[in-house]
């Protein structure tokens, strides 16, 4: 008989990372440790805009897991708040797309570096190996999990 306990020790700790992942309490602390004041809502898409340097609302909201409707109100607050610009898509003027704008990119550079500050003491005690191993581990999960979406073996 297959043992499922490494399967199931893996679900709690991914579910306990995804509530803490997920936290407005989390958000908060990293907000603050940046100096950014934005809504916790926002800076998600923010970041993988600036990561982006420019996304539709469509691929936007696919890659955060929220309905293009609401991402289409979110990135207009942004747009408000002078952090992103939209526009018609350069390939489809139809399509819509938010493009980072200077403040945007101070703003997610600010994220950035606190987040960077704030793993590196939650990790003080890793080894470098260990952090190496995490990091490597964690994205071979994400791209897994990316590649059965886009199949649909998830579905």
């Amino acid at each position: 008989m297959h043992s499922t306990y490494n399967t199931d020790r893996l679900a709690a700790a991914l579910l306990d990372l995804v509530g803490m992942l997920n936290s407005p309490r989390q958000d908060d602390v990293l907000l603050h440790e940046a100096g950014v004041s934005i809504d916790r809502a926002l800076f998600p898409l923010l970041v993988r805009i600036g990561a982006a340097g420019s996304l539709s609302v469509v691929a936007l909201a696919e890659q955060v897991g929220r309905d293009h409707s609401t991402v289409s109100r979110q990135t207009a607050k942004l747009a408000d708040l002078g952090l992103v610009t939209r526009r018609p898509a350069v390939r489809d003027q139809r399509v819509r797309e938010a493009v980072i704008t200077a403040d945007g990119r101070r703003a997610v550079k600010a994220i950035t570096m606190a987040r960077r500050r704030l793993l590196a003491k939650l990790l003080a005690d890793w080894s470098v190996k260990d952090r190496e191993t995490l990091a490597r581990l964690n994205r071979r999960l994400a791209g897994a999990m990316m590649k059965a979406r886009s199949s649909t073996v998830l579905e």
